[in-house]
């Protein structure tokens, strides 16, 4: 993910075509440095395509992936509503609660 970063960043700056030394110069920059195999990948790959098309191609790959949670069947009774609501809540608090209690087996605390 870095070395497409500092790929990209390369081309807003105004290099077309960024080589694996701008890239590692880039990297260097922040103290980051390069792994040679991944940086040698993404320069083939990217070799002789558009960026900008290879984004907007993603992201209409990406448009058409569901993103939203399970949904539960609706009840069929308006009281049965009320009460599906109430375990609803439950359940997420017992969920906060939980998550709140795996933070203090971490072994350490904030102020220790």
């Amino acid at each position: 993910m870095r070395h497409l970063a500092a790929y990209l960043l390369l081309q807003i700056g105004g290099k077309a075509s960024p080589s694996a030394d701008d890239i590692k110069k880039v990297l260097s920059a922040v103290g980051i440095e390069a792994d040679e195999e991944r940086l040698e990948k993404l320069i083939s790959e990217l070799e002789g395509k558009d960026v900008n098309e290879l984004i907007a191609e993603g992201s209409s790959k990406l448009a058409s992936v569901p993103a939203g949670g399970a949904v539960s069947a609706a009840p069929a009774a308006g009281g049965a509503a009320a009460g599906g609501a109430a375990a609803a809540e439950e359940k997420a608090e017992e969920k906060e609660e939980e998550k709140e209690e795996s933070d203090d087996d971490m072994g350490f605390g904030l102020f220790d």
